[in-house]
């Protein structure tokens, strides 16, 4: 389980250059439903906004306490001092973190004490002006580091609604499978040693052949949110030769196509071409047959990656014909590899694995992400039955 500091009130989208700002943060688990227990302290900095900046990750000025977030004052309002040295027409991000030390505001995806600590956000740009009028912020961003080549390191931003709109936020198995893949990248080896079928995983995902790729992403409303996962491999495939004339896939609604869109144009700088670069597409599980950019694809999939599929019960029919579809896509005698990222919230959610035997998937867990404690973000492998 990971916890995220979030805004229960963000910071307007314009306010006087003098004084100070009011907010309330929260801390909290994925869903927004678990307050953290117990006392954490929480740091503010502010981060000036150039557009013109060469920078891979947004500069913040030095982390200053703000508070001690307690559940017992979770509604409070905390006057935030403004920027040193502003002036009227400028615009900062605000940035909550959860210590103030080092780069305290970038997620590091390569960490193996990922989570333990909740995960900082920055707000969306502030304008500090006396004329005008403010509105409400709906939107804050994630900073996620992902170690490339050669020493190098890429950095992910990632946007997410601040609304109640959950298939728009990240979930903990989005972060937990991203940081596997990461860590399957950089450490094959040692990962292999441990669980022979990971092989199987890279293969798929990293090899420098060309590959199909497909993300089907949540089950609420049965989409990919944010596309931290296909962000993730797409990044991460950047870092070797393609033979040019794969893709990578990311689905969801219609209704959040525009901040998928956004987010993999925002990181557009990471891909290294057409073929790493994720193409969001709209695929609803419930619908008869598949959309025809997927079946135009030809040769099918190499791999399907899957985060928290299984939070909504009642999609699981819809889930399993679209997985049966999708496969069916393939040559009988090369089917795609399934890579599921999953933290049980239910007992039950656990029926999915029988539900695809008979589709002729069998899965295998090969790792997980711990987080701070409670239920552990598990990574699986789904093979299918070979036909000759």
């Amino acid at each position: 389980m990971f916890f995220y500091i979030s805004f229960l009130r963000p910071p307007a989208t314009q306010s006087y250059p003098s004084g100070t700002i009011s907010i309330t943060p929260q801390v909290a688990n994925d869903l927004r439903t678990e307050p953290f227990d117990g006392a954490q302290e929480i740091y503010y900095s502010w981060s000036p906004v150039n557009p013109n900046s060469a920078e891979p990750y947004p500069a913040i000025s030095a982390p200053q306490k703000l508070t001690v977030w307690r559940q017992s004052s979770a509604y409070k309002e905390i006057p935030v001092p403004l920027p040193q040295g502003l002036r009227e027409g400028q615009s900062y991000r605000l940035v909550l973190t959860a210590h103030g030390q080092g780069r305290p505001h970038i997620i590091n995806l390569a960490a193996s004490d990922l989570g333990t600590r909740p995960f900082p956000v920055l707000s969306m740009p502030v304008l500090f002006s006396s004329r005008g009028r403010a509105g409400k912020q709906e939107q804050i961003e994630r900073v996620y580091r992902i170690p490339l080549q050669a020493g190098t390191n890429g950095f992910l931003t990632v946007r997410e609604q601040t609304s109640f709109d959950l298939d728009k936020k990240i979930w903990d198995s989005g972060i937990g499978l991203s940081s596997w893949l990461v860590q399957l990248a950089q450490e094959a080896d040692q990962m292999i040693s441990n669980h022979p079928q990971t092989s199987l995983v890279r293969e798929a995902l990293f090899s420098s052949e060309s590959r199909r790729i497909i993300e089907l992403g949540t089950a609420l409303p049965h989409s990919a949110g944010t596309g931290i996962v296909s962000l993730t491999v797409g990044a991460l495939r950047s870092t070797a030769p393609d033979a040019g004339n794969g893709c990578i896939i990311t689905t969801d609604l219609d209704s959040a196509m525009p901040l998928l869109e956004h987010n993999v144009s925002a990181n557009g700088h990471l891909f290294s071409s057409l073929s790493t670069r994720p193409r969001p597409l709209v695929l609803d599980w419930d619908d008869e047959g598949l959309p025809q950019d997927v079946v135009a694809i030809g040769e099918g999939f190499d791999a399907i990656i899957m985060a928290d599929v299984t939070y909504n019960t009642a999609s699981f029919p819809s889930l399993v014909r679209t997985l049966s579809s999708l496969i069916q896509l393939s040559p009988p005698s090369k089917p795609p590899i399934i890579v599921l990222g999953y933290k049980e919230r239910d007992a039950a959610e656990r029926t999915l694995w029988s539900m695809v035997e008979d589709v002729g998937v069998t899965f295998e867990k090969i790792g997980e992400r711990s987080g701070a404690g409670g239920q552990a973000v598990e990574a699986w492998i789904g093979r299918c039955k070979v036909h000759v």
